[in-house]
């Protein structure tokens, strides 16, 4: 499974795209409204920095916008994937980009209907936002469980990206269904990485490492 990082804090991404865990980024106007400095530039920035899939979203809600939006987003570089919102706008863009090799990422996924029918107009990628229904008391790794069985029976090459996530947990659940994606903010990228038994494992080591280090000359040096 692969791990994007849901943010547009180039700081963040150089940190742990630095340490080799990255395979792609997603971003959203709401990401780029929180940093510093035109957008245009953060993109740019980000496009440059990962070697893997970076999205950029359309703000056009008719199918013509998103469209032109998609061909100026692309020249940011070829590993752009362009976001379109599930609606039905969305959906003729999607047919129109598919045909010209643009890749996708269908956002605003609520629903395996949605899903199947964004997969059919040629989406590269389709994002559940599992967060968001897991809010409103839906079972948001359900509709995930659904897609994946969905897109496996008739060998759809559609990429189910998990997104929305909330905590560490979702990323397991995510991969052990079979997503292919998850996407999540840094914060919890983070937390993937500790556990409590680490840290005391660590700290027992070096203090026992300390004791041999003082008995013995050859290690003082």
């Amino acid at each position: 499974m692969k791990i994007f990082l849901d943010t547009a804090n180039v700081e963040s991404i150089r940190k742990y795209n630095d340490m080799g865990v990255l395979d792609g980024i997603t971003t959203n106007p709401t990401l780029l409204s929180k940093e510093q400095g035109p957008p245009e530039e953060i993109m740019k920035t980000i496009v440059s920095m990962v070697k893997g899939p970076v999205s950029l979203e359309v703000i056009g809600t008719e199918s013509v916008h998103m469209i032109e939006e998609a061909h100026y987003l692309k020249k940011y570089g070829q590993n752009v994937i362009v976001k379109i919102p599930m609606i039905p706008e969305g959906l003729k863009a999607l047919k129109t980009l598919s045909s010209e090799g643009i890749s996708t990422n269908v956002t605003l996924v609520f629903s395996a209907n949605q899903a199947l029918l964004a997969a059919k107009a040629g989406a590269t990628y389709v994002s559940p936002f599992i967060g968001r229904l897991d809010d409103i008391g839906h079972n948001g790794m359900a509709i995930v469980k659904s897609i994946v069985s969905i897109f496996r029976n008739y060998q759809l090459k559609t990429q189910v990206l998990v997104a929305s996530i909330r905590h560490p947990d979702h990323v397991v659940q995510a991969a052990e269904i079979g997503a292919d994606v998850v996407t999540l903010p840094p914060d919890i990228l983070g937390k993937m990485m500790k556990h409590p038994l680490t840290e005391k494992g660590l700290e027992a080591f070096l203090s026992d490492w300390e004791k041999i280090r003082n008995e013995s000359p050859r290690l003082t040096k």
